[in-house]
């Protein structure tokens, strides 16, 4: 995976609101590479050591599950981090997410 594709995951991570959530797939989609939603999850996992405050408890799998949760320092710490902006979850699994969803094409591309 390129630096340049982590890069450009963490920019689109960044501009996810307060309170609100993606998916992974939504950020592929958005990034023009539709097919690469793995490949968002695995740049959001090593997003911790690029040294950059990257949200990345507000990105989950299609479904609202809480399926990136191993890779933060403790179990819970994605769902506290999500609750603590006010996101309902349960049995690992954002409660109205599609009212808590956000599109990153509510973007203008020319920000990325």
């Amino acid at each position: 995976m390129e630096a340049d594709f982590s890069q450009q995951v963490y920019q689109v991570v960044k501009l996810i609101p307060y309170g609100r959530v993606t998916s992974y797939g939504a950020i592929a989609k958005y990034l023009g590479t539709a097919r690469a939603s793995r490949m968002v999850g695995w740049a959001l996992n090593k997003c911790g050591s690029s040294g950059e405050n990257i949200p990345a408890h507000r990105v989950l799998n299609r479904k609202g599950l809480l399926t990136g949760k191993a890779a933060f320092a403790g179990e819970k710490v994605m769902q506290e981090l999500l609750e603590s902006e006010g996101i309902k979850v349960k049995d690992d699994q954002v409660v109205d997410f599609e009212k808590v969803f956000w599109d990153p094409f509510e973007l203008d591309k020319e920000i990325i």
